[in-house]
């Protein structure tokens, strides 16, 4: 069996676990972190309360282990390079599992630190940095993969100055002492478009007749542009309350 048909059917057996957690999460209280994020249009709370639901077990191991949340940290950079290595190669059924691995250990990190009461700022800071490391290595073996046209390498950099957009406005505005993160855009939806889109590319890219990353690419268009929207809307919004906290007050 190809590493096409294995990455298909490994997603298949992740989403299969849906109905089970359906039936099982019934009458469920909703995880306390994924309760304290604002709902999103393509992530509600209840895609992400499964996915608290599915790590869980590993969480709850690697609790017992004692692994430092910063082996997470560092260990979403190796899987960003790695990705992006898969990309510039054309695997990207790897580099789709890549990502969404290296999007499992960016939740852990903070899961475990909070867990042990062991988080701090100096972890806050190296967790948010290292996830742009881990996003910029992707995108850069997607400039890779699409060198031969200039536009695919643009819709590339778009999605890459988008999502870095989207994640210094909110870092900008909270170091103002302004929290907002909303947004159509944010960074797991970023990843979970990304990573599904080059899993199914392969086969969805061939039975259109499309020619391979076609699928891809129109997934990397739509994050470039939604993530533009969301830095845009963010940078409204952060300017906005700083303005009325500015304001003299009659």
């Amino acid at each position: 069996m190809s590493a096409e048909w294995i990455g298909l059917a490994a997603l298949g057996l992740l989403l299969g676990s849906m109905p089970v957690f359906l039936v099982a999460g019934r009458g469920k209280t909703l995880d306390a972190e994924v309760a304290a994020r604002p709902r999103t249009a393509l992530l509600g709370y209840w895609i992400r309360d499964w996915l608290m639901w599915v790590i869980g077990p590993l969480e709850r191991m690697f609790l017992a282990l004692g692994v430092p949340p910063v082996a997470f940290n560092w260990t979403g950079v190796v899987l960003g390079a790695a990705a992006g290595f898969a990309f510039a190669r054309g695997a990207f059924t790897a580099g789709g599992w890549l990502v969404l691995l290296g999007g499992a250990a960016d939740i852990f990190d903070g899961r475990i630190a909070r867990a042990r009461g062991i988080a701090s700022r100096a972890g806050a800071f190296l967790d948010s940095t290292l996830d742009r490391f881990a996003e910029t290595f992707a995108y850069v073996g997607l400039v890779a993969y699409f060198r031969a046209s200039w536009w695919e390498v643009l819709l590339v950099a778009v999605a890459m100055g988008g999502s870095l957009l989207v994640s210094y406005a909110r870092a900008r505005g909270e170091s103002l002492g302004v929290v907002f993160k909303g947004g159509l855009m944010q960074r797991a939806e970023r990843l979970v478009l990304l990573a599904v889109a080059s899993l199914l590319d392969p086969a969805v890219s061939r039975a259109a007749g499309w020619p391979h990353g076609r699928l891809l690419l129109l997934t990397i268009a739509f994050i470039g542009v939604a993530s533009l929207a969301t830095a845009f809307h963010r940078t409204v919004a952060i300017a906005r309350a700083l303005e009325r906290e500015e304001s003299p007050r009659g």
